[in-house]
C-alpha cells in the first residue's frame, strides 16, 4: 500500500497543509498547520507529514505506521 504524503509549507504569510498539488487547507500560524497536519496524516495511515521551514527547507518528518516501503539492509 502506498504511503500518502502531506507537506505544512509557508503560503504568503500563513501556513498551509497541502498534499500533492491540493490545498487541504491555510492557517495562521505554522503551529496550528502542525496540528491539522497531523490529525490529516494519522487518520489516513499509512502517511507521512513533512513540515517544511519559511524558507521551504524541511525541518522534520512524522510518519504514521509502518512504512511500505523500508530500505533494505
Amino acid at each position: 500500500m502506498k504511503r500518502n504524503e502531506y507537506h505544512v509549507v509557508p503560503n504568503d504569510g500563513s501556513w498551509k497543509v497541502e498534499q500533492g498539488s491540493r490545498s487541504l487547507g491555510s492557517y495562521d500560524t505554522k503551529h496550528r498547520a502542525v496540528e491539522e497536519g497531523r490529525k490529516v496524516a494519522h487518520a489516513n495511515e499509512p502517511s507521512q507529514l513533512v513540515v517544511h521551514t519559511s524558507d521551504g527547507k524541511i525541518e522534520t518528518e512524522y510518519t504514521y505506521q509502518n512504512d511500505p516501503f523500508p530500505p533494505a539492509g
